[in-house]
């Protein structure tokens, strides 16, 4: 018999091939229209433009959402649908459950959008969408965890339970928008930060970033005590509870022990030695941004005691220290990691991205400056932090987009 040629897939089917594909790409087109919205918004607002641009709710809370559960979602889900089976030698997931989701999280952030443009109802409807699609995508992780033996599943237990903390934001968040009670808005915000993105990065940044040092740098002895990973993981929700509870002047509790747990990882990660290795030294500097942040926290903290509430020099420093700083380089890094290894390419960062990254901690300097120096400078480093913030995330999308249609590199299925 004539063997049958083999038939080639099709752009679908090698775009939802594998579950960071589809995500990673909703993730990096969400990330560059959500710095485009806001980079409108700061021009018009600022009187750069004709005339301010009226949206269906405030600019801060629609930037914040959009950040917080519009972005970083996709990226953590596609994370770890690929490293959830590799953690617990479980199965691989399959495209029945993660297609779904990524479909349910694309028209969630097509309809905030809309809803931003129009009326606060396509909000809701958005905010429906996104909790339908990330509650497939948690029962996802959640079978791989259930259907493994593995002896160790202290991480992907802690993942799951700040994904669901994370789907308990979006949904007040929708709360918010039926009810308009600030109430919800002001819970999901916080929750968003300290009991879904905080302890999401620490929990993965745990657990991958002591084994990528020991691969790339098997001559230096890495150690990972679990002691300062519960120290964060509580502190972290300590400091969202001082936050609701409208108690700033004693978030310093909390910041101290936060900062001195993500201080003593970064020295037994070997910090120094790894940043001889570009793709290592995207996620150690990450990782460090975290503890700059708590020390900052840590100063406004104390500042705001010792004055009794009336001086506050770092306004949001420390929160941008934090979602800039820590969480969009970790989320590059991990993110390119997992690009290249899934597409059958050397895992290493080519000349040309260095600048892009490097550029992006002068991001971070630039935002933490514009709640530092005087207010009338302020507009004009907020317009500029956001422009180089896209400028520094675009060479990232221009570059590794095309990989999510494109076949594997070494042919192997994935």
């Amino acid at each position: 018999m004539i063997p049958l040629p083999e038939r080639t897939p099709s752009r679908w089917q090698i775009f939802t091939a594998a579950p960071h594909r589809v995500m990673f790409f909703g993730g990096a087109l969400q990330a560059v229209a959500a710095m485009l919205w806001w980079l409108t918004d700061l021009s018009t607002r600022y009187g750069m433009q004709a005339h301010a641009i009226s949206w269906s709710v405030t600019p801060v809370a629609a930037h914040a959402y959009l950040l917080i559960y519009g972005m970083f979602p996709f990226f953590m889900f596609g994370f770890l649908m690929t490293t959830f089976p590799r953690w617990m030698a479980g199965k691989e997931i399959p495209a029945r459950r993660y297609v779904p989701a990524f479909v349910l999280l694309m028209l969630g952030a097509i309809f905030f959008y809309l809803g931003l443009a129009s009326n606060k109802m396509l909000l809701a409807v958005s905010a429906m969408f996104t909790l339908c699609g990330w509650a497939i995508a948690w029962y996802a992780l959640l079978r791989v965890l259930l259907d493994t033996s593995h002896h160790n599943k202290r991480h992907p237990i802690v993942a799951l339970i700040t994904l669901a903390a994370g789907w308990c934001g979006v949904a007040t968040y929708l709360v918010w928008l039926l009810s308009g009670q600030v109430l919800w808005l002001n819970f999901a915000l916080q929750a968003g930060i300290w009991l879904f993105l905080l302890p999401e990065f620490v929990t993965v940044g745990h657990r991958m970033i002591p084994f990528f040092t020991s691969s790339a740098l098997p001559q230096c002895r890495v150690t990972s005590a679990d002691w300062p990973w519960w120290v964060i993981l509580v502190c972290s929700a300590g400091h969202g509870m001082l936050q609701l509870a409208g108690a700033p002047s004693w978030l310093w509790l909390c910041d101290a022990p936060l900062a001195a747990g993500a201080l003593y990882l970064s020295y037994a990660w070997n910090l120094r030695r790894s940043l001889a290795v570009p793709m290592l030294a995207i996620l150690h500097i990450g990782f460090a941004w975290l503890d700059i942040a708590a020390m900052l926290s840590m100063v406004q903290s104390l500042t705001l005691l010792l004055s009794r509430g009336e001086y506050s020099p770092l306004g949001l420093a420390p929160l941008h220290a934090l979602t800039i700083g820590c969480f969009s380089t970790l989320l590059i890094g991990m993110a390119t990691r997992v690009t290249l290894g899934h597409a059958g390419l050397p895992v290493n960062v080519r000349r040309p991205m260095l600048l892009p990254l490097a550029g992006l901690q002068a991001v971070v300097l630039l935002r933490i400056l514009a709640d530092m120096l005087p207010a009338q400078l302020s507009p004009w480093l907020y317009l500029a932090a956001a422009t180089a913030w896209l400028a520094c995330f675009l060479p990232w999308v221009i570059t590794y987009l095309p990989a999510y249609l494109r076949p594997r590199a070494d042919g192997r299925p994935g």
